[in-house]
């Protein structure tokens, strides 16, 4: 009985040997392996440079503080959104009642003034309009409000102050030669397109790798597919 057991003892040391050999052997392939991959080159994650573009704004509080508007030239950021009307200097008056048009995609304008406006709609507001010059005439488009006193001024989300072509200058040639044709191409992004066609509306959540927008194009219509952020379906 006694031989048997050292036996038995003997079996077990081997087997525990084997299998400490064995793990040790992983463990030193696996150490092995995690130099040689240290080794290698590292792939660089690609960065999106548009997330790293902060457009100056003016943060208007009051019909003062607007008027900044006019120091400098100034970009509609999302054209076939925002109406104009046609402005009166002589009398300083808005025609609210005959829309002239809408603003287009990235239409550079020159502010002559900022001023109040009644509009019929709300007579118990006062429409902050910033009043511009187009074909020989003068327009007004809103850019906030004025109620009880308080200013409400949006024009830092409907304008842009700087150049866009200065601000998204990493963009290569052909997408801004799209932009000025007012053409969407296969592999522009979101940005590039509104830049190009105007506002567009999201369709369903957006949630995932596939996003459907349809924008209305001043008329013409279009519907755009993105998969991982850039175009791949243009339907018109």
């Amino acid at each position: 009985m006694e031989a048997d057991s050292k036996q038995k003892l003997q079996v077990a040391l081997v087997i525990a040997l084997i299998v400490a050999g064995g793990r040790t052997a992983f463990i030193l392939y696996e150490r092995r392996a995690d130099a040689t991959r240290d080794k290698q080159p590292k792939r660089e994650v690609a960065l999106n440079r548009d997330y790293y573009v902060t457009p100056r704004k003016l943060h208007p509080y009051d019909l003062k503080s607007a008027r900044q508007l006019t120091a400098q030239p100034v970009w509609v950021k999302e054209g076939y959104r925002y109406t104009y009307y046609p402005y009166n200097t002589a009398t300083h008056s808005v025609s609210f009642a005959h829309e002239a048009g809408t603003l287009l995609p990235l239409q550079k304008l020159a502010i002559a003034d900022v001023v109040t406006a009644s509009a019929p709609q709300a007579p118990a507001d006062l429409q902050v309009m910033a009043v511009f010059e187009q074909a020989g005439k003068n327009y007004a488009f809103p850019i906030g409000s004025r109620r009880n006193g308080n200013f409400q001024i949006y024009s830092d989300e409907i304008l842009f102050v700087e150049d866009p072509r200065q601000l998204y200058k990493h963009w290569p040639a052909e997408v801004w030669e799209a932009i000025e044709q007012h053409l969407v191409k296969p592999g522009m992004n979101e940005l590039q397109a509104d830049f190009a066609i105007g506002m567009g509306m999201l369709e369903g959540s957006g949630l995932g790798a596939v996003r459907i927008v349809k924008y209305p194009n001043g008329g013409k219509p279009t519907t755009i597919t993105y998969r991982n952020g850039r175009a791949t379906e243009i339907q018109q």
